[in-house]
């Protein structure tokens, strides 16, 4: 892996229970791993939905190895990427060399 394709920011953020001081249980995003990444595919599509034309768009993000990524998981995770947070669909390993990660992102629609 080339280490200067490494050119952009991202952070990893993780999903975790919070419970206040009244016993209420509540989700909320912490940052979990920062890093920088080589971006490729962005790419998307547009589809119906309920009536609305809505886009998807899909990212992939190419990021080295290191102890913390390697227990990344689909549904604690999600990236934050120049403003905008992609919730990680796959997880690709790299045929587990324990060289880099390729997380590919869709955008979180609001």
């Amino acid at each position: 892996m080339e280490v200067s394709l490494l050119n952009v920011k991202i952070q990893i953020q993780q999903n975790e229970i919070v419970v206040d001081e009244i016993g209420n249980h509540k989700n909320t995003w912490k940052e979990y791993y920062s890093c920088f990444a080589t971006v490729s595919g962005e790419g998307g599509s547009e589809k119906s939905v309920a009536g609305l034309i809505v886009e998807d768009s899909d990212i992939s993000f190419t990021i080295r190895y290191c102890k913390a990524v390697e227990k990344l998981d689909t549904t604690k995770h999600r990236i934050l990427f120049m403003g905008e947070l992609y919730n990680i669909v796959a997880i690709d390993h790299m045929n587990f060399k324990k060289k880099c990660i390729k997380l590919k992102g869709e955008k979180v629609r609001n």
